[in-house]
């Protein structure tokens, strides 16, 4: 079964070497009980961990079934461990948070079989302890605990069993059951490796192997002859090893996910302040991304009231002796320059007039004062402000300067409250207006609330309330967007032409409203990146955090992550339980953030009335952030476990 020729290993302490074996030559066959004793430092643990794939030699030959074990990767030696092999080590090395059967269980796992729960429990059962499967180690008497790693070198019935002083921290009697179950399982066929420095065990055992300084001194057996044990069928390691699947099934993943809520619910309070660190910064991207898509709407909402295409025509000013004469003082236009617009085909679209200015609005006791905007017919679908509520102008109103208004939000709530103004009179400086419409809610822009207004006919306001025989604005929605720079000349050709404007001054100007817009969509995008980017930085470094607590945890299971090796967990098995254990917390804090943010947002809608708006966008980027987070920040720690030598994890202090 086992051959063993001129195997060397030497240790480098503080760069001193240790000669732990020195060319050690033997042989094992099937069904043998060997125990290898030795004063401490002979190099009999080094051999039985060489012997059971946990560690290689530097020099020499190791076959098993006519198989170099040198030629074999960490992924076939894993499988080796888990597959044929079982372990019984002095320290026990039971996983703490877990209870018996749960250990016993655990090489099924590496091995994905099904039915793991009820062949843990035979296991149990064969050993004595099928009453005490549910307690924990801290619960378990030093000889029950020993047991409990027999059943689990046991459970995926190995052809090997490596005992490492598997009675040195027991009692006489815990130690007198050990043995006797160890003989058992010999009478039965299981090769067994023992070692031990106690000659009372050793002579329990067919074969009594001696070692001293790294070097095989003695090699007997009690009865003379090399024992012949069960018979067993020379074995392909290559076969064995491709039992095991390179990638991981949906059995082990599941177990993976449940060891890993298992090793955060252990640490409770560690875990819930790492994921502290996510959870503010999920929470703080999402409120601040709901805040930046709140302004975005709120400034759409309001860019609307711009119009889409539209030019801004209004009169300049001239100076005298340095001081201006005021706006439109130089170009006063006319119902003329507005029909001469409209037909500038194809060009423009549609055109209207506007002039402005303050007035006293009262209503029963109620008055305020407000701003009065004349408006032409076409001034509501250019400037978005067809009533939801009533209606508009008609053309024959403005014509005969009917006394109709249109009355915007605000004033609607100063002097009517919740009565319905439609059809109600109301007083303009005076005059009686007929409400006739609601104006739609446009909201503050700059200083100037925009729903601070009464809309009257462009007529009535000029010759009735303000008493101006010109018009103060001109819109105009050009035909496309692509005619923008030819409708300006073209516009700016005829004013100049009508009104004999042979200089190139600032006695009119012409805006183009769609710049405006691109300039204040610009900005809040840009603001909405910056508050999404200084929430984004708070998220690093919650992740910053979970890659340190997850270090400090690789440090503090440094033996766990042995034991798992020991019993055939590969590099990918550690790899992906650390990786899982990592996502679930930043998942976790990701889902928590996600509440806080959205609570965030809501109070700051409620307390200081800023316009937020939680998108599923935000929602969604949040949650895989968090998750990437988790497998970037997670991935430094787990490849750290993953990479970890079984021997020196498991003599880790």
């Amino acid at each position: 079964m086992i051959e063993v020729n001129n195997i060397s290993k030497t240790y480098y302490t503080d760069k001193v070497p240790v000669y732990a074996l020195q060319g050690v030559s033997l042989s094992i066959q099937a069904g043998e009980f060997v125990a290898i004793m030795g004063p401490s430092g002979s190099g009999k643990s080094t051999l039985l961990h060489i012997l059971g794939f946990l560690d290689r030699p530097d020099d020499g030959s190791y076959k098993i079934f006519d198989t170099e074990v040198s030629r074999l990767d960490d992924t076939e030696l894993a499988t080796l461990r888990n597959r044929l092999v079982g372990f019984v080590f002095q320290q026990f090395h039971l996983l703490r948070r877990v209870s018996a059967i749960e250990n016993t269980e655990l090489p099924l796992l590496y091995a994905g079989k099904q039915g793991m729960r009820q062949k843990a429990y035979e296991k149990l059962e064969a050993v004595g302890l099928a009453e005490r499967q549910k307690h924990r180690p801290n619960e378990l008497s030093g000889g029950e605990q020993q047991r409990v790693a027999i059943a689990r070198a046991l459970v995926n019935e190995p052809m090997i069993l490596f005992a490492d002083e598997p009675t040195g921290n027991l009692d006489t009697k815990s130690e007198e059951e050990i043995m006797q179950i160890l003989r058992k399982l010999n009478d039965e066929g299981k090769t067994i490796i023992m070692v031990t420095h106690e000659r009372e065990v050793a002579e329990q055992a067919k074969r009594i192997i001696t070692m001293r300084d790294g070097k095989i001194q003695n090699d007997t057996c009690r009865d003379g002859s090399i024992p012949q044990g069960a018979a067993h069928d020379a074995l392909s390691i290559a076969d064995i090893a491709s039992q095991k699947h390179s990638s991981l099934g949906r059995m082990e993943f599941m177990q993976h996910c449940y060891q890993s809520f298992q090793a955060i619910f252990s640490n409770k309070a560690r875990s819930f302040l790492s994921i502290l660190g996510i959870l503010f910064g999920v929470g703080a991207v999402i409120a601040m991304m709901a805040l930046g898509e709140g302004a975005k709407s709120s400034m759409e909402q309001r860019l609307k009231s711009l119009g889409s295409n539209l030019l801004s025509i209004s009169g300049g000013h001239s100076r005298m002796h340095g001081a201006s004469t005021g706006a439109g003082a130089v170009t006063r236009f006319t119902f003329e320059d507005i029909d001469a617009i409209k037909g500038l085909a194809p060009y423009v679209k549609r055109a209207s007039g506007s002039c402005r200015g303050s007035a006293q609005v009262v209503y029963e006791n109620e008055n305020w004062s407000t701003s009065i905007e004349g408006a032409g017919y076409d001034y509501a679908g250019m400037r978005a402000t067809v009533p939801e509520i009533g209606r508009w102008f008609t053309k024959e109103e403005i014509i005969r300067r009917d006394k109709v208004a249109v009355i915007g939000i605000t004033v609607l709530n100063k002097i009517f409250g919740e009565k319905n103004p439609i059809g109600k009179e109301i007083k303009i400086n005076r005059i009686n207006f007929k409400v006739i419409g609601i104006a739609p809610e446009k909201g503050s822009g700059g200083w100037r609330d925009q729903d601070d207004v009464v809309y009257i006919p462009l007529t009535t306001a000029m010759y009735r309330v303000l008493g101006k025989d010109y018009i103060d604005q001109i819109y105009v929605e050009v035909s496309d967007i692509s005619l923008m720079d030819d409708a300006k000349e073209e516009i700016g050709n005829i004013i100049k032409k009508r009104h004999r404007l042979y200089r190139n001054d600032d006695s009119f100007e012409i805006r183009d409203m769609s710049e405006i817009q691109q300039m204040l969509s610009s900005t809040t995008q840009t603001m909405s990146l910056l508050l999404g980017c200084i929430a984004a930085i708070s998220l690093l470094v919650g992740g910053i955090g979970i890659m340190n607590i997850m270090l400090v945890s690789v440090t503090e299971r440094t033996r766990e992550i042995g034991l798992r090796k020991a019993i055939g967990a590969r590099r990918a098995d550690i790899l992906s339980q650390f990786l899982i254990e990592s996502v679930v917390m930043t998942f976790s804090g990701g889902l928590m953030g996600i509440v806080l943010g959205a609570g965030a947002a809501f109070v700051m809608a409620a307390a200081f009335g800023w316009a937020t708006k939680v998108s599923l966008f935000s929602i969604v980027l949040s949650t895989t952030f968090s998750i990437a987070v988790g497998i970037g920040f997670g991935l430094w720690p787990a490849r750290k476990a993953a990479q970890l030598n079984p021997i020196e994890a498991l003599r880790y202090e």
